[in-house]
Order: structure tokens, then sequence, then C-alpha cells
């Protein structure tokens, strides 16, 4: 399944993207306006996030109406204001009885190092996105859905020696249709300190540059190497969100989420490091009447994070100096 079909292929989401291209910078947005369920799962040591508590099965709100990935390290988590905004003015958000809150959590990567690192998401930014993801819904968006876009129009990989050795990656998505009428999705901005490695043949994809010509491969110089700090310290980080038309409850979203990092793992060497913020949502509309076994829908989601890593290496360009794999 194409990802251009995302829009009319799980109904109750819609992705939109805003970015700085001049700044290299920017943020993505999934909308579920009429609210679903969601789990979270961080891995990675340098985590940036908000809201992602609530998503606890004990604690009180059982749905959300947008996730939130952002550019920009911890400044960008100002973008959920502008997701918020938007939400409120179209009446959606969680009851309280005197307003509607807008339930919005997210996770932020860092892409200081490249473009310009005094502009960031913002809330005006937030709003952007989700306007770009009703207009991508109508069929109106001139935003490509993967590449240099949103939260992945400044990010890059393979960190080890630096970010001016690296390679410049951003946002990829990948829809898998299962059994039943059963969708799973994942859209995927990768910025890793590690290297993107085909699943399959284990080549190295993207990742970082030997100064000497080819790909450093970056698991075998790190333990290898003398043990010191890697240059690429807190400077990274994967983020993700998996969507799926089926119904899933908290803890059943937050097992799909766990499961979907062995996308990561299969495609990025090393992952989940300490230099890393990797946190991957999971977010389910319940429009799918027919139940499903939450290990089919976690194993569809592991595949869908693998392609969408990847995707995020091929369909990405040059950019802040950096060379992409695409070319």
């Amino acid at each position: 399944m194409s990802a251009d079909e995302c829009p009319a292929c799980i109904p109750g989401f819609e992705i939109g993207h805003a970015h700085d291209l001049e700044a290299l910078t920017g943020c993505t947005v999934v909308l579920a306006p009429e609210g679903a369920v969601c789990g979270v799962d961080v891995r990675g040591s340098a985590p940036g996030t908000r809201e992602t508590d609530l998503l606890d099965p004990s604690n009180l709100v059982e749905k959300v109406h947008a996730v939130l990935l952002a550019g920009g390290s911890a400044f960008g988590l100002d973008a959920a204001a502008g997701v918020s905004r938007w939400l409120e003015e179209r009446g959606y958000g969680f009851e309280t009885g005197f307003a509607k809150v807008p339930i919005v959590p997210g996770a932020v990567l860092y892409d200081l190092a490249l473009g310009r690192p005094d502009r960031r998401p913002d809330a005006a930014m937030g709003y952007a996105a989700c306007e770009d993801a009703r207009h991508r819904s109508e069929g109106r968006s001139d935003v490509p859905l993967e590449g240099n876009v949103g939260a992945g129009a400044g990010a890059s990989v393979g960190k080890l020696l630096g970010p001016f050795q690296a390679t410049k990656t951003g946002v990829g998505a990948t829809f898998l249709a299962g059994a039943g009428g059963l969708v799973v999705g994942a859209a995927v901005a990768v910025n890793a300190f590690g290297d993107v490695r085909d699943p399959v043949t284990g080549e190295i994809v993207a990742g970082t540059r030997n100064p000497t010509g080819g790909w450093l491969d970056t698991t075998a110089a790190l333990t290898g190497g003398s043990g010191e700090t890697p240059f690429g310290l807190g400077r990274n980080t994967t983020i993700g969100v998996v969507v799926t038309n089926a119904t899933l409850s908290k803890a059943q979203a937050r097992k799909v989420a766990q499961m979907a990092h062995d996308g990561l793992a299969l495609t990025i060497s090393p992952v989940h490091t300490m230099f890393d913020g990797d946190a991957i949502f999971t977010m389910g509309s319940g429009r799918l009447n027919t139940p499903v076994e939450v290990s089919v829908i976690g194993t569809l989601a592991v595949r869908a994070v693998a392609g969408a890593v990847v995707r995020a290496a091929t369909t990405a360009g040059p950019a802040g100096g950096l060379p992409a794999a695409a070319g």
C-alpha cells in the first residue's frame, strides 16, 4: 500500500507537516480529531516528551486528539500549543465540563546542529502542520509526505564523527494491509546516532561517512574504539507514530508501541543508545469492528516502522551541507 494512500486507508487520522527549510527544522502532526486510544514506549536515554504520563493505562484520559513529532529539541515542544489551538477552535478535546481540552502528547528530536539553531518549531508551526493535515485529507496538500519535511527537515544519521560526517535523512512512512480489513501504518522521523541498515541485506543505507570514503560502520567503530564519549552525545533521537484502524485498549496500544521498537532495532545500528531519545506512539481509531489479536497488530507495526525508517533515508535529499543516500 502506497504511503500516498494514507489519508484514505486509515480513516480517522490525518497527517501533516510544517517546516522551515532555511532553518532546517519542522514538525509533523498526526491528527485524530474524534479521539484515538494511544500508548507510548520510550526506549532512548535522552528523551524530550510531552503528556506521555497520561498514556499510562492507570490514568484517567482514554483518548488523545493528536500526536506531535517535532525538531528543535526541547524548544520544539512549543509547537504543541498550536496543535491544541487548532483543535480547540474546531470543538475537539476532552470534555471537562467548562471547556474541551485537546490532548496532544508529543516527542522531539535534536536538529539544532543543522540550519539555524535560533529558529525552532513554535505554536504557529504546529498550527500550520494541522492545516496541512486537513488539506492532505482533502487532497489539497502540496507538501510531500516523506523526505525533508516536518520533523525530518533537519534530521540526519551517523553522528559518531560529529554532525558534519553524518548523512541527511527525514520522515518516512509505510502502510500495510492485514487480513479482514486491518491496516497498520507508521510515520517515523529518523535522526539516529547510529546508521540505517537495510533489514534484509544488513547493508548500510545511510550513516557515518568515512573521511576516506564509503561508510564507517558506527557499531564496529564504537565497540572497537577507546571507550571515550562519542561526539554525537545528545544530538539525535528517532521518533514515530504507529496508526491502526483496530480497536485497542491503552495497555494494548502501549504493547504495540513496545513491539514496534523492534522495527528500529532491525534498521538502526546501534539503536536506543544513551545519545538517543527514541520514542514510538501507537494510535488506534477503533473503526475496524472485527477484533484483532494485539500480537498481529504489533507484528505489522514492526514491519511498518522498519519500512518507514528505510524510506526516511531513501526519500530525503541533501541539505545543510550533508549528502543524502538518494544523492
